[in-house]
C-alpha cells in the first residue's frame, strides 16, 4: 500500500473519530431525512442463501445494520468500520433504542469489529451479501476493497453499493451541487464545528465517478453481473454487484439463474 494511501486512511479516520457525535443528525438534517429512504432501498436488495450472514462494510453508526436484522429474523450482521467512536455511538444508540421502544435489537445478532476495508479479518467465502452505505469513496485504493469483498462472498453473493452520484453533474440544474460545495461545509462547521471534515465530503462526493465508470471498475475487479439504480433524481445511486456461482453463473433475487 501506498504512503499516499496509507495518509488517507488516517486521515478519514481522524476526520469520522470528529464528527461521530453529529453524524446522525447531519445525515438527516442535510438529506432532508432521504438518507432513511435511500437505507431501506440497500436493504432490500441484501440476498442470504448459504451462510445467512450479512458483511456491513463502513458500517458507521450501524443504521444499515440494525436496518438488516430488523426485516430479516435469523440474519446476522458483522459490522466493521475503521472509526471505533462511529461503532461505539452505533452501539449506545441501539441500546437507547431498546430500552426506549422495547425493541429486542440490543440481543440480535450484530457483531460490531473495528476494520479497514482494504483487508478484511474474515475467512474466505464466509458471507452472502456485504453492503457499504456512503463508505466506498473513502477507500483507497478501491480495488483493494473489491479484491477482499469477492475473497469473503460466497459463490453467488452480492455487494450492494449506496453511495453519492459524481458531483461534476449537473444535478436539479446545478442546485445540488451549489449546495454540496457552499451549503454542505457552512452547516458542518456550525453544528459539528469542523468545517473541513464536510469540506471533504463533499471534495470525494465530486471526485468520485460516475456510475457507469464504477460499474466499469467492479466488472473489471472480476463481478460477475454489474447494475445500478438512480435514486432522488441521480443525487445517489444503488450499485448492485454479483459474484458468479461455482458453475459462472449468477442468481437473480428469486433463486433463477442468468448464464
Amino acid at each position: 500500500m501506498s504512503t499516499e494511501h496509507r495518509d488517507h486512511g488516517r486521515h478519514v479516520v481522524g476526520l469520522f473519530g470528529r464528527i461521530a457525535p453529529w453524524y446522525d443528525f447531519l445525515n438527516h438534517f442535510l438529506s432532508l431525512g432521504c438518507d432513511i429512504i435511500w437505507r431501506k432501498r440497500l436493504r432490500r436488495c441484501v440476498r442470504v442463501h448459504q451462510t445467512r450472514r450479512v458483511l456491513d462494510l463502513a458500517a458507521g453508526t450501524l443504521d444499515v445494520s440494525r436496518e438488516i436484522v430488523r426485516h430479516m429474523p435469523g440474519v446476522e450482521v458483522v459490522a466493521m468500520d475503521v472509526s471505533e467512536p462511529m461503532l461505539r455511538r452505533g452501539q449506545r444508540k441501539i441500546r437507547k433504542a431498546g430500552k426506549a421502544n422495547h425493541e429486542p435489537l440490543a440481543g440480535q445478532p450484530i457483531l460490531p469489529v473495528v476494520a479497514d476495508g482494504r483487508s478484511l479479518p474474515a475467512r474466505d467465502v464466509c458471507v452472502d451479501t456485504v453492503t457499504i452505505a456512503f463508505g466506498i469513496r473513502n477507500i483507497r485504493p478501491r480495488g483493494a476493497a473489491y479484491s477482499e469483498v469477492l475473497r469473503v462472498l460466497t459463490p453467488g453473493g452480492r455487494f450492494c453499493i449506496l453511495e453519492f452520484g459524481a458531483g461534476r453533474r449537473k444535478i436539479l440544474r446545478g442546485f445540488y451541487n451549489l449546495y454540496l460545495h457552499r451549503v454542505l461545509p457552512l452547516i458542518g462547521r456550525i453544528f459539528s464545528g469542523d468545517s473541513q471534515a464536510y469540506r471533504y465530503l463533499a471534495e470525494s462526493i465530486q471526485e468520485f465517478p460516475d456510475a457507469e465508470t464504477l460499474c466499469g471498475e467492479l466488472f473489471q475487479a472480476g463481478f460477475a453481473r454489474v447494475y445500478s439504480v438512480p435514486l432522488t433524481f441521480g443525487i445517489v445511486h444503488l450499485h448492485i454487484a454479483e459474484k458468479a456461482t461455482e458453475q459462472g453463473r449468477v442468481e437473480d433475487g428469486t433463486g433463477r439463474r442468468d448464464g
